[in-house]
């Protein structure tokens, strides 16, 4: 679905709740021409008691890290952020909806230093279901190994959500999809496996569950903290330092996807290799469902994780 199909109007940007079309920037932004902006990616689910927002103190945390490494100074704090953010949905009448908090160097010269260029901040929130569709939760994605590689963090730091990187992740995504599959996985400079374009994998074997640890470049994932901490609440042991070879991918019981657009995605298929059976497997199912259970709030549990809009 197109933003012009969406029923949204409104975006907060510096401070200031403007229409939709008025959000813009000069052609001559320094972060458009040198990707030199943050951003984050978080849901709202819809629950009984309204619709909440899931980890937001922790994605705005990240927003704020992410700047550091660039020098860069968002002129608002967290507090304003988070009311803004509230107020966003509310304005929109949004009972669930993705959110995208940016913050870029903007316009005032076109050197690759930053120099005097102002920080600029937007927020934006709209509907969008599932990332890779509904029928992926269930029956799972084919994904290829991409001849992409994914950045060394001695090259540039893969802790920040910094927008030129995702760069990579295009690339990586589109080459998977030219060749007839859902989404990719990149491996490090290492050639061990890294992560998704925009999610992190998990592999799961002789009911273990194993995740690359941060030194394999890869992003410090919310949504893979909070599966961590689910699966080894529901009893797995959680291996979640780990450096996991390609060949690994042919050989696992499972794999699955994390992600605040994906959520928990099966993957059924490396290279037209078949995981197992093909199917989402039992370990993946259980922390897939505990997983909606927590977020759309059937269960008490986990409630400090939840920004809710009154």
């Amino acid at each position: 679905m197109s933003f012009e199909e969406m029923d949204v109007d409104t975006i907060w940007m510096d401070g200031e709740f403007v229409d939709w079309d008025d959000a813009q920037i000069h052609v001559l932004t320094h972060g458009l021409h040198y990707g030199t902006g943050v951003f984050e990616g978080a849901r709202c689910y819809e629950t009984e008691d309204g619709p909440a927002i899931f980890r937001w103190d922790e994605h705005v945390e990240r927003l704020f890290a992410s700047c550091k490494p660039y020098e860069m100074e968002i002129d608002h704090d967290p507090e304003e952020l988070t009311e803004a953010t509230k107020e966003l949905i509310t304005r929109q009448d949004l009972t669930s909806c993705y959110i995208r908090p940016i913050a870029f160097y903007g316009y005032e010269s076109l050197g690759v230093s930053p120099g005097d260029c102002p920080t600029r901040i937007a927020i934006a929130a709209w509907p969008w279901g599932t990332y890779l569709g509904e029928e992926a939760l269930e029956n799972g994605i084919d994904v290829m190994v991409s001849s992409w590689r994914k950045h060394s963090s001695s090259q540039i730091p893969t802790n920040a959500k910094t927008t030129g990187l995702y760069v990579n992740s295009m690339l990586a995504g589109e080459e998977a999809r030219r060749n007839g599959y859902a989404e990719a996985i990149v491996l490090n400079k290492e050639g061990h496996v890294a992560e998704g374009p925009g999610e992190n994998i998990f592999l799961v074997r002789d009911g273990e569950i194993f995740t690359p640890g941060l030194s394999e470049s890869i992003l410090d994932g919310i949504t893979r903290d909070s599966v961590i901490t689910i699966a080894r609440d529901l009893g797995y042991t959680v291996h979640d330092n780990v450096t996991i070879s390609r060949g690994e991918l042919n050989t696992a019981d499972e794999l699955f996807f994390t992600g605040s657009a994906a959520e928990v995605t099966p993957i059924r298929k490396v290279d037209n290799v078949v995981v197992d059976d093909g199917t989402r497997g039992p370990v993946t199912e259980e922390i897939q469902s505990r997983f909606f259970d927590v977020v759309e709030r059937h269960t008490d549990d986990y409630d400090e994780w939840f920004t809710y809009i009154q």
